[in-house]
């Protein structure tokens, strides 16, 4: 992925990013106390359940708290997984079983996932369970990997078996890195006395990668405003377009012309906020149609863009013009009118929600290590 490496060194000042250890400009002090409050727990705690983003199964570790975590009983849960390429996973799994690493694919919102999560981890509790009365499950990761949605699904799972555990405060979720803000617990099986801790997502004051700082903007563990919906959405298309993702939409560009041939083209106006996780509702079957007609303008802008583009993919200054026109492209696939005063702020916003959403397919970002 040279291409895109070598663009990121352009304008790092506008990323919020430096070159001097790619420091990313937002540790709130809210981080800084539960940083001190899970290191503190982490003494004991029998097993923990780390929590990553399957789309960045490296980036998205918490590299401050590594060492403390590979002296623990450890299970890395590799969340989203729907939102990751399942052709890849499987290599994954592979590389943390060859680290001697427990590791598992889930979906924190899908019970039986979830499920298989807390089969594991009671397995690997097993020989500590016929000797300890009160065993102690932490669940770390850094922000917006889905730590939160895991405990409530947890937390349901429990409540069927507890039942006086069902008026307890569920723990809070939102699109927003960052929402859980302090330490809470809660039974899951009495004998022996189990507790799951939740806590709060935190990232390190510095990440030493700038590359990785990117990667966990672009899936969200990093407030947009902190490094910027432009640069971050510059940063998405570069890697799509080292690593030729658009060709592989060349059939539905196909299938678009022809389309259009036939003179299909939907009219409805419907908005991409209902891709936004806090939204519970399912939205009506006319603007899922919407979204799915937006996934697919986009990327036939993108294939067309890339099969038209004559330069050289690794020299960083003509990928930064296929860059631009990429984002021409997307403006009009996206309808986004030229006069709007912040278009390209529209288009990086849209295009992310679109990424983050899935609705453009399944991505792995980080490179399995040789």
């Amino acid at each position: 992925m040279g291409g895109a490496g070598k663009i990121l060194k352009k304008g790092l000042g506008e990323m919020g990013l430096n070159s001097g250890g790619g420091n990313i400009n937002w540790f709130p002090g809210h981080m800084a106390a539960a940083t001190r409050a899970i290191n503190a727990r982490l003494k004991l705690a029998d097993l923990v359940i780390e929590v990553r983003d399957s789309r960045i199964p490296l980036s998205s570790a918490n590299q401050d708290l590594q060492p403390r975590l590979s002296t623990k009983l450890r299970v890395i849960a590799l969340n989203k997984k729907d939102l990751a390429n399942p052709n890849i996973m499987h290599k994954w799994v592979d590389y943390f079983g060859s680290c001697k690493q427990d590791c598992l694919p889930i979906n924190a919102h899908s019970r039986s996932s979830v499920q298989k999560l807390l089969e594991l981890v009671e397995l690997k509790l097993k020989e500590k369970i016929a000797k300890e009365p009160t065993l102690l499950v932490m669940v770390v990761g850094v922000p917006n990997v889905g730590k939160s949605a895991l405990i409530n699904c947890i937390h349901q799972i429990a409540s069927s078996r507890f039942p006086a555990q069902e008026k307890k405060k569920r723990a809070k979720v939102g699109p927003l890195p960052g929402v859980t803000q302090d330490i809470a617990g809660f039974k899951i099986a009495q004998r022996p006395s189990i507790y799951v801790l939740d806590t709060p997502g935190v990232l390190v004051p510095t990440i030493p990668d700038i590359e990785t700082g990117l990667k966990l903007a672009v899936t969200g563990s990093v407030k947009d405003s902190v490094v910027g919906e432009e640069r971050i959405a510059q940063y998405l298309l570069a890697v799509l377009n080292t690593r030729r993702t658009p060709f592989h939409w060349r059939s539905v560009h196909d299938n678009n012309l022809k389309g259009l041939q036939n003179g299909i083209d939907d009219k409805h106006d419907y908005s991409l906020k209902d891709l936004l996780p806090k939204r519970r509702i399912l939205p009506v079957e006319s603007n899922v149609h919407y979204v799915e007609g937006v996934a697919k303008a986009v990327q036939c802008a993108l294939y067309s863009s890339l099969s038209e583009f004559k330069g050289d993919l690794e020299d960083e200054n003509e990928l930064e013009i296929l860059i631009e026109q990429q984002f021409e492209a997307l403006q009009k696939a996206l309808k986004i009118s030229n006069k709007a005063t912040e278009a390209r702020m529209m288009v990086s916003k849209k295009f992310l929600t679109l990424f983050r959403a899935g609705k453009l397919g399944p991505f792995i970002l980080d490179d399995v290590p040789l």
